[in-house]
């Protein structure tokens, strides 16, 4: 299982990549392979300011939906349109080609609120 080093995770397995006061929200490698063949993803949060835990979206499978979790307060700046045409991406990439949202960040500090690698490891 893919949990790489340099990531933040929660324990609802999002993982979200920090850029500068910007940062990239995913579902793990364990998530999705849990989650099984990704057929839709649906976000109708952007453009809009959520706190941390609130839902942002859903991602569908095909045997079952899930919510998706901000792992951090932030607004929601962009979804990535690639995953109309192609959710499976999220299943072949998830740490990659299968990010879901670009948030600013609203509060650093809750980031240290997160799990390490391996404190989700150890999650698992």
């Amino acid at each position: 299982m893919n949990v790489p080093d340099n990531l933040k995770y929660t324990k609802d397995h999002e993982w979200i990549r920090v850029e500068g006061d910007e940062a990239f929200i995913g579902v793990t490698d364990f998530a999705q392979g849990e989650l099984g063949d990704i057929v839709f993803v649906e976000v109708e949060t952007e453009g809009e300011e959520l706190d941390k835990e609130e839902i942002f979206g859903t991602i569908e499978a095909v045997k079952t939906v899930s919510d998706l979790f901000m792992p951090i307060g932030g607004e929601v700046l962009e979804f990535n349109d690639k995953l109309e045409e192609a959710p499976e991406s999220i299943n072949s990439d998830p740490y990659g080609e299968g990010w879901i949202v670009k948030i600013k960040i609203e509060n650093a500090a809750e980031l240290e609120e997160l799990l390490s690698a391996d404190q989700y490891k150890e999650l698992l």
